[in-house]
């Protein structure tokens, strides 16, 4: 095993090799090297979509674990915690004199040498680091940004700017959020999550609370209002709150209306106040989004009517309310929603646009956040009218014994749910029809969505 990496200077750097490097943080922070001139190259499991891509931009990808084809002359090697601890390649470069470091190795890096806004929290955080980097680009604020999703306006997770600004989702699997030291920093939320890496919610919450003390002296903490321990959160730096509606925040909504599927709203302060502010994405949660994203730009100093368009400009995340389908005969919305708190925001967000009846496909992310949430899981699912269980799609973990999709199932009103395959549940798709389907989950659900277009579209 390598001793520790000392720091590494970001423009020092002029070959990189990622191994997993077509996960969606990893593959920004290639295409950040790519933008810097450096050479660069990784190996990944499987081709899909995204490591195409990144080949078409003059990075080389391979999807063979030889140690013979692995690069031996690299200026520092980046992998991702998901890869097997039995990766050949990972250990062989864990013998050579190469730098082995995270993807957060890198990002400590980046955020020490750069202005930058990190926006951390177990929902939204995707969503709210996406329109923040896109508030600051569509003004002319500008920005590096590095996304955890596929910014629909611009077709990517990563972009640069001359300004030296860094817009990063801060993930707190692994804890590895821990080694940013941001500017701006954003909480979301700090509901139990990842209990197979942290043990206890109460760890968790703890995370989150170091995660506010990393925020640099005369820097700025943004919270959802109302979190458990927030009188434990960095009392050294500016601390603003923000609600959707209530109005013990600092920031929060009024004269929210509904129209054609967008939200028109007020964002209200006792400093300042945006009027008739819109968004064309959809789900009340994103509203909510919306004002975190707001405070940021707000307190970067940008303009209030300029703040106003780039929302309204803003198309969303894929796989982040995503319409796939949107006419007459049917709505069809894909979501990566893969935690009972984000399927409880899914579904009411569709309540509170369409007033029919809710079918939702579900696939359960990983048998240990299945087995820890089982019932809050099924408490969220009985929101929607009819629920459509997939068989767990496992990622990174090794079966648990007796933890299936029934797990959750056995918790929702029967009427109502389904345990099928993908292919029954294409089949169920075809003979039902259903009028308002969503299709949820953070594992390879997204290979279903095509198909089913097709279905409904038929």
């Amino acid at each position: 095993m390598q001793p520790n990496i000392p720091h590494m200077k970001i423009d020092l750097i002029r070959s990189v090799y990622f191994i997993g490097i077509g996960g969606i943080g990893m593959s920004a922070l290639a295409r950040y090297f790519k933008s810097k001139g450096a050479e660069v190259s990784g190996y990944d499991k499987t081709p899909t979509t995204l490591t195409k891509q990144l080949v078409v931009e003059g990075i080389s990808v391979m999807y063979t674990d030889d140690i013979a084809l692995a690069p031996k002359s690299v200026d520092v090697v980046v992998y991702t915690p998901a890869i097997p601890a039995t990766h050949e390649q990972l250990n062989f470069y864990r013998t050579t004199a190469i730098p082995v470091v995270k993807r957060s190795d890198v990002l400590q890096w980046i955020t020490e040498s750069s202005m930058n806004v990190c926006i951390g929290g177990t929902h939204g955080k995707t969503t709210i680091t996406s329109l923040t980097a896109h508030l600051l680009r569509h003004t002319g604020y500008g920005c590096n940004a590095f996304l955890g999703g596929i910014a629909t306006n611009y077709n990517t997770n990563f972009w640069s700017s001359e300004n030296n600004c860094s817009v990063i989702e801060a993930d707190e699997y692994d804890r590895s959020f821990l080694k940013l030291v941001p500017d701006v920093a954003v909480i979301t939320a700090m509901d139990a999550d990842h209990l197979d890496i942290y043990g206890t919610p109460e760890a968790v919450e703890e995370a989150y609370i170091t995660f506010s003390k990393q925020v640099k002296q005369a820097g700025c903490l943004i919270t959802k209002y109302g979190l458990s321990r927030a009188n434990e959160f960095n009392q050294q730096v500016q601390h603003y709150t923000y609600h959707l509606n209530d109005t013990n925040a600092n920031v929060y909504t009024a004269n929210l209306t509904v129209n054609d599927g967008s939200y028109y709203f007020d964002i209200i302060s006792k400093q300042w106040q945006l009027h008739q502010v819109v968004l064309h994405m959809g789900g009340l949660h994103n509203v909510e989004n919306t004002i975190a994203a707001v405070m940021v730009a707000k307190h970067l100093g940008i303009d209030d009517e300029k703040i106003k368009a780039a929302v309204a400009s803003f198309k969303g995340v894929k796989r982040r309310f995503e319409y796939y389908i949107k006419n007459q005969q049917h709505v069809m919305i894909d979501d990566y929603a893969h935690h009972p708190e984000e399927l409880r925001a899914l579904i009411t967000g569709v309540r509170s646009l369409y007033h029919q009846k809710i079918t939702i496909v579900f696939q359960p992310h990983l048998f240990s956040r299945t087995q820890d949430l089982a019932v809050a899981f099924a408490d969220a699912l009985n929101l929607a009218d009819e629920v459509i269980l997939l068989p767990i799609y496992p990622a990174r973990e090794l079966p648990i014994p007796g933890v299936t999709s029934n797990t959750i199932a056995t918790h929702i009103e029967h009427e109502k749910v389904k345990l099928l395959t993908k292919e029954e549940m294409l089949q169920h798709v075809a003979s039902t029809k259903p009028a308002l389907l969503v299709m949820a989950g953070a594992g390879d659900i997204d290979t279903l969505l095509t198909p089913v277009q097709n279905i409904l579209n038929a």
